[in-house]
Order: C-alpha cells, then sequence, then structure tokens
C-alpha cells in the first residue's frame, strides 16, 4: 500500500493501525474530539481498545487531518457467522475539508477490505446522504421491536452495577465476553465495543438481575425502557428478564436490537435523527426482508 498520497498537488501521509503511536493517537483523539464530542484515550488507556478498530488517517505535517475506520465486526446473523466491516469516525479537520481527502481515504479502505468480509456498511449523518452512494453504497432501512404487552414480575432482585468499580467492572466484562445471543444479528466476540459504550456513555445504565445473572443495559425514561442489549452466560427467555427488569410505571419495551423471537414484539420502522445506514453490498435487502437492526451497541 502507497503511504504517500498525491491529492491536488498536496502531499499527504496515509497512516493506519497506529494506536500505540502516541503522537498520531493524540492527534486523532484531538481530530475527533473537534468533530464528534469524544476521544479514545481513555478506551485505550483502560486496556480495551484491541486489534478490531482500525484507524487509517492522512497527515499532514505529523498532524492527523482526515480518517475513515475500519471496525472489524463478527455476527451471527440468522444462525449464520458473519464478518462484516463497519466505516466510523469517519471525518475531516476543517482546514482540509472539500478536498477528496474522505474520498481518498474510502477507495483505500475499500480496495482493501472488500474481499475480506461479506459486508461493509456505515451510519451517515444527514449531511453527507448524497455522498456514499458514489461508492456503491445503498441507503438502507433498520426495523425496531416494541413489547407492550408483558407479564411485570415483582421482587425481581434488580442492581445497579458501577462499572467504575474494579471488581464490578471485572464482573460485567466477562459476562460480556460470554454472553448468550439474543438477536438475530448479534455481534459475537467484540466485547471491547461494548465497553467502549458502558465505560463512558452508558456507564450509568447497567443493572444486574441476579435470577438470571443477567446484565440489562437500558435507559428508563418515563414509562419507557429502552433496551440496549442483554448479555448473560445462563440459558434464559429474554421476555422473562425483562419482566424482571421493569417497573411499575414502564408501558413501553423499546428493543435496541432484533429479538430472536419476533413474534411477540410490534415492529416499526427506525427512523433517527441524524443515521442513515448504507450498505455497500448485493446482499442489503436481507434488512427490509428480514425487518432487522443492527445492535445499537455495535454502532461504532
Amino acid at each position: 500500500m502507497n503511504n504517500i498520497i498525491n491529492i491536488n498537488g498536496k502531499i499527504y501521509e496515509l497512516k493506519y493501525d497506529y494506536k500505540d503511536n502516541d503522537k498520531l493517537r493524540e492527534s486523532l483523539n484531538n481530530l475527533t474530539e473537534k468533530t464528534y464530542g469524544f476521544n479514545f484515550e481513555k478506551w485505550y488507556q483502560d486496556g480495551y481498545w484491541g486489534n478490531l478498530y482500525i484507524p487509517y488517517s492522512l497527515t499532514f505535517d505529523n498532524k492527523v487531518v482526515a480518517n475513515v475506520s475500519v471496525n472489524i465486526i463478527d455476527f451471527y446473523v440468522l444462525g449464520e457467522k458473519k464478518k462484516y466491516i463497519q466505516l466510523g469516525t469517519i471525518m475531516t479537520d476543517k482546514d482540509y475539508r472539500n478536498q477528496g481527502l474522505s474520498k481518498a481515504l474510502i477507495d483505500i479502505v475499500l480496495e482493501e477490505w472488500e474481499n475480506k468480509c461479506d459486508m461493509i456498511y456505515l451510519f451517515a449523518n444527514d449531511s453527507v446522504l448524497e455522498f456514499y452512494p458514489k461508492f456503491g453504497f445503498v441507503k438502507t432501512n433498520e426495523y425496531q421491536y416494541t413489547l407492550k404487552d408483558f407479564n411485570r414480575i415483582n421482587g425481581g432482585n434488580i442492581k445497579k452495577l458501577n462499572i467504575k468499580n474494579e471488581e464490578e467492572e471485572k464482573f460485567i466484562f466477562d459476562i460480556v465476553s460470554n454472553s448468550l445471543c439474543f438477536s438475530k444479528i448479534g455481534m459475537i466476540n467484540n466485547p471491547s465495543l461494548i465497553m467502549f459504550y458502558l465505560m463512558d456513555f452508558m456507564s450509568d445504565e447497567i443493572y444486574y438481575i441476579k435470577e438470571h445473572d443477567a446484565i440489562v443495559i437500558c435507559k428508563f425514561e418515563g414509562d419507557t425502557i429502552l433496551v440496549y442489549d442483554v448479555f448473560t452466560t445462563k440459558k434464559s427467555k429474554l421476555e422473562d428478564i425483562l419482566n424482571m427488569t421493569i417497573n411499575e410505571d414502564i408501558k413501553t419495551v423499546i428493543l435496541g436490537f432484533t429479538p430472536l423471537d419476533t413474534s411477540l414484539y410490534n415492529k416499526n420502522l427506525l427512523v433517527e435523527d441524524d443515521t442513515t445506514l448504507f450498505i455497500n453490498n448485493k446482499n442489503y435487502s436481507i434488512f427490509e426482508d428480514k425487518k432487522l437492526m443492527f445492535p445499537i451497541l455495535s454502532h461504532a
């Protein structure tokens, strides 16, 4: 792979898979912070940035000025193991925009990975919906499932976990790493991505159901609960876990994944602000045909 890239007469250097390079990682973090309002440093220092998140960056004067990251994610999709690539952290420094840097990086990544996986996909914001079809990406619908008819089980032993406690962090990681799958499209062998969420954005939304040895990542909002995901090594019915999670105020359960048995749930077209799924694959129609959604905790 040629590491010297000439774009409109300006010379950039391609850097990739450099997480242990302190200066480049700091530069990537700075651009991510400016663009998206977060960074990867805590994830790295906590030891969860492994080999499945690979930034591809263009640098100028040793500064990261554009990036496209490759996320290697294994899924069970309708019972079959698949290797998918999710493109994420797509960004360009404001002083270098509209000069073709993102296009150059996406071309490089597609050439490198499209024959090494079963699907490449990404989530786009509304300002670039016309950009990704130029690379063969197709806008794709997702479907979300809700439950309104449930049998609340009183007396369930539900406990809020504190992931900032070292022992509880290890306990959470062990269950997440070895969990059974409750989804028609379930991420496997990627606890590092889940921990990215749990160590930061969702650290206050982690609950433990003792009866099922289950961890439930969920958010209570009035009479609604959004269940991002459920993890347990014990064979249990998803609905039994949900029934122990909800309280007397809850009237609607919204799932952040596609349940294995959808017959009990209401199905709705997923509409998210500033988020659209694009798939670069002839099999993109599986999401429409089977009414699927990527698990929220698999978004990178």
